[in-house]
């Protein structure tokens, strides 16, 4: 009897082991790119999600061919966490063109494979794919300006490229720009069809605290233009605490965040009533005091009220998520909540709230 508990025992181990895995999701398999113009290499992005519930590697990225470069997070990516795959295409050739991308990783399986085509033309006339997003007549790549990953004293760029539809010039603008965001255009004037590039540079010394900073900047249409719904572009800014002075033996002792969910929909209950509350679990699985230095919702409709913000290890507290249906509005962004943690592994936790 003592023999067949021992193995039973022994493979409940082996099962519940090879049961916890990281889990490599991507936001898509496929990126069609429409046309681009010959010689302008572009950037295809891939965003991964560790859906699993150990710690996601990505140990290798491998285009192809030796017209696309890779980049990505080499740092391993959390349950629950955010990385990206890079790969930029040279557009050195004319013609249509299909590349796949092969990502290794400590995932099962450990080999997949993401995908990106479209056309190398010499002169660009449907813009639909690369600048998918019309303000006026005035086409844009991205529609909001996020600085999801930022470390005091840096200076991170993100920049939008811009298409001049209408039959005048064209001088491209971002009004009310905050302190901390410098803008530079090139070049300063667009004729009908051509493309220009607005470079915004983030000074994260003038970021006021730790974690989410918000603000909008509004993109000028024509000369003398005000600020409105239609052409308003969202800003986004994370400043995280800086631990990279860890040693290993300081990451060992550290605290570690457990969520019992990541994600909460809210939808079936917000249809019966007017507002819909949820529970979610914190505890502190690591070594050491976990502090939950800030708590920040995105969206107006969102309440949020946590027991307690110290953890020692061991100790659970409860986070209660409350949605108001009435203040959602017509423009439904984006729902979650962000904390800013010292875990290290972890500075950063986001939970997603659906509430459709």
């Amino acid at each position: 009897m003592k023999r067949i508990l021992t193995s039973l025992y022994t493979l409940l181990v082996v099962t519940s082991v090879s049961m916890a895995q990281p889990r490599f999701t991507s936001n898509t398999e496929m990126h069609n790119l429409g046309q681009i113009e010959w010689k302008h290499p572009l950037t295809v992005q891939y965003t991964i999600t560790n859906t699993g519930d150990q710690p996601l590697v990505l140990t290798e990225v491998e285009p192809d061919c030796a017209c696309s470069v890779a980049q990505w997070t080499k740092t391993p990516i959390a349950p629950g966490a955010k990385g990206e795959i890079n790969v930029t295409f040279d557009a050195e050739a004319l013609g249509h063109f299909h590349k796949s991308v092969a990502i290794y990783s400590n995932a099962q399986p450990h080999l997949v494979y993401l995908k990106f085509n479209g056309e190398v033309v010499r002169e660009v006339k449907d813009f639909t794919k690369t600048h998918p997003y019309l303000i006026g007549q005035i086409r844009i790549d991205k529609n909001s300006l996020d600085f999801p990953d930022v470390q005091h004293g840096e200076k991170p760029v993100v920049s939008i490229s811009v298409v001049n539809l209408s039959d005048r010039p064209y001088e491209p603008v971002l009004m009310h720009l905050p302190p901390y965001l410098q803008m530079k255009v090139k070049p300063n004037v667009l004729q009908k069809g051509e493309r220009g590039l607005i470079t915004v540079t983030l000074d994260s010394e003038k970021l006021t605290g730790l974690g989410l900073t918000q603000a909008s900047v509004y993109l000028a249409r024509f000369a003398g233009d005000k600020v409105s719904d239609e052409n308003e572009i969202p800003v986004s800014a994370i400043l995280l605490p800086d631990f990279s002075g860890m040693t290993a033996t300081e990451k060992a002792n550290a605290p570690v965040i457990s969520l019992s969910a990541k994600e909460i929909d809210m939808s079936a209950l917000l249809a019966k009533k007017a507002k819909a509350s949820q529970n979610i679990t914190i505890t502190n699985t690591g070594r050491s005091p976990l502090q939950i230095n800030k708590l920040q919702v995105f969206h107006p409709a969102v309440g949020v009220r946590l027991k307690r913000s110290v953890l020692q290890p061991g100790e659970s507290t409860r986070l209660r998520v409350t949605v108001t249906k009435e203040s959602i509005g017509k423009k439904r962004r984006h729902l979650r909540l962000l904390m800013i943690t010292n875990d290290p592994a972890q500075l950063k936790v986001e939970i997603d709230i659906k509430a459709k």
